[in-house]
Parts: structure tokens; C-alpha cells; sequence
């Protein structure tokens, strides 16, 4: 039973789904049948107005679940008019559990991006002489105003350096946080619910780099 909950853990790993320069899984959760969905045939889920991210991530998942031994199939490929995205209603929910049911599945695995978030950081330098000297004149002292006015002051800059100009630059970060679910199916409706992991992403590029990284995350977060 232990090496099937070992298992079931390798099912959390999105790697692949989106690589990223920076992992924290912020929040996790696995219940005690958790082990069940390893014999359940399972639908993965995207939820995703762009269909190439939408087959990347169900790709990448479900390669991750059959590896573990669990069958599963990625929505697009057989249930491809499953509206994923839109705000569904009553009607909606009760079409998709009869596609869902019809095809024969009774397990599913559903991705979710809860929120972005983009952080500008702004950065100068120059606006400088560089290799300059300070001083102080010699002391000037005035009867009148305008003779007072007329002298520029007592602190100097010898502009001996060469003058930097000023840059400026930003760099902007992009924060994702993305929420997996698994769900048994043939459970009552309060015990469906088998496990959640909660990540966030930052700045993510390609998947390849940082897979074992945020594989390694996502177990440790539920062992």
C-alpha cells in the first residue's frame, strides 16, 4: 500500500506542464484514499482558454499518471467539445458528467491557474561624473548682497572626470499559481476529493529545465 501512495505522488507532478526559474508549492493536501485513483480510468483536465497550452498540460500530466501506473486519457483527445474555461451552469455540469460518464471514466485530474500576478522592478545608474573631485573654495565674504550673489558659493566640483550618463532599466517577474485536484468519481460526493496541490510559479519558460525541481517540490510537499 505505501509503494502505491508513493506512486499516486508521482501523479502531482505538472513538470512539463510549464517549466519555471523559481517553485514553491504554497499549500498541499492528500486524503487517505488517495491510493484509490490508481485504478481508476481518469480524465486529465486543463482548464484553459488556449488549446495549446490546454494540450501541453493534459499531455504532460497524463504521461505522469500512466507512468505511475494509472490509466489515463487527456480530454482533448476524446471528449474534445468539453467546455473547459467558461463559467459552467447547471445544464452545463449535468452534460459534462453524462460525456464524462458515457466515455467511461471515474477518476479525474483537473489544472487550474488561480491567479497571476506581474511585478515590475525599475533600476538606475550614471547620472554621475565619474573620477570627479569635491572641495571647498576659500572663504568669500560680502558687504552687499549683490557682491554675496554674485559669488557662486563655497562647495565646488572640479569636473575632472567624464560624465556617465544615466540608465535605466526594468525587469518584470511573473508570478503564476496554479491548483491540481484529483477527484475519485465512484466516491460520495464529500469524499471525492483525494488530493491538492497549490504552486506557484515564477517566471516560467520551458518545461525541461526545472522539471525535476518542481517534481521534487510536489513530492516532498506530500510525503
Amino acid at each position: 500500500m505505501k509503494s502505491i501512495k508513493k506512486l499516486l505522488l508521482l501523479s502531482l507532478f505538472i513538470v512539463g506542464l510549464i517549466g519555471c526559474s523559481g517553485v514553491k508549492v504554497l499549500d498541499s493536501w492528500k486524503g487517505e484514499n488517495a491510493a484509490t485513483l490508481k485504478s481508476k480510468n481518469t480524465l486529465v483536465i486543463a482548464r484553459t482558454n488556449n488549446q495549446q497550452a490546454r494540450i501541453a498540460f493534459e499531455e504532460a500530466i497524463a504521461n505522469k499518471l500512466r507512468a505511475a501506473g494509472v490509466p489515463a486519457t487527456e480530454s482533448y483527445k476524446k471528449i474534445p467539445t468539453l467546455n473547459v474555461e467558461k463559467k459552467l451552469t447547471e445544464a452545463d455540469v449535468a452534460e459534462a458528467k453524462r460525456k464524462i460518464e458515457a466515455a467511461g471514466y471515474h477518476g479525474v485530474v483537473i489544472s487550474v491557474m488561480k491567479d497571476k500576478k506581474l511585478t515590475v522592478q525599475r533600476n538606475s545608474d550614471g547620472g554621475y561624473y565619474a573620477g570627479a573631485t569635491y572641495g571647498v573654495t576659500e572663504p568669500f565674504y560680502s558687504a552687499s548682497f549683490y557682491g554675496y550673489y554674485a559669488y557662486p558659493g563655497s562647495y565646488y566640483m572640479q569636473y575632472g572626470g567624464n560624465y556617465v550618463p544615466e540608465t535605466v532599466t526594468t525587469q518584470e517577474s511573473v508570478t503564476y499559481v496554479l491548483e491540481t485536484l484529483f477527484y475519485n468519481l465512484d466516491e460520495p460526493e464529500e469524499k471525492q476529493l483525494l488530493a491538492v496541490v497549490t504552486s506557484s510559479l515564477e517566471d516560467p519558460e520551458g518545461a525541461s529545465a526545472t522539471a525535476k525541481i518542481y517534481a521534487n517540490k510536489i513530492a516532498s510537499a506530500l510525503k
